[in-house]
């Protein structure tokens, strides 16, 4: 199986991700039910099919736009859109100060920039 596919333009890595993954993991729906209740995206008596029918189940960067539970996403409408990209690791400006200034906002997002940095070398 090629796993860049399941890199989002981010570097983020969409085969661990629990929002991705809730409708069919329950290790996975296990994280973001409760995560989706603490938005306030999910009233604490919906779960898994609630969280599916309100379209807060994401298909990726790349996938069904209207499936994708993050559609204003800065990234995705920069990268994909904007500069027809996979991945902004792609991109001429790579890494953007918008880019570092965001993944200094969380782990996760430290390591998407990690592994853009890594695919970039390539």
């Amino acid at each position: 199986m090629d796993h860049s596919n399941m890199i989002a333009a981010c570097g983020l890595d969409c085969g661990r991700c629990s929002i991705r993954r809730f409708p069919f993991d329950e290790k996975a729906a296990g994280e973001a039910i409760p995560w989706y209740r603490s938005q306030g995206w999910l009233k604490d008596s919906e779960g898994v099919a609630a969280a599916i029918e309100k379209g807060l189940v994401c298909h990726g960067c790349h996938g069904d736009r209207a499936a994708h539970w993050s559609d204003d996403c800065w990234i995705l409408h920069c990268c994909v859109d904007r500069h027809k990209l996979q991945r902004c690791s792609e991109c001429s400006a790579f890494p953007c100060e918008r880019l570092v200034r965001w993944s200094k906002t969380d782990a996760s997002y430290e390591q998407a920039l990690k592994r853009l940095r890594e695919i970039h070398r390539v």
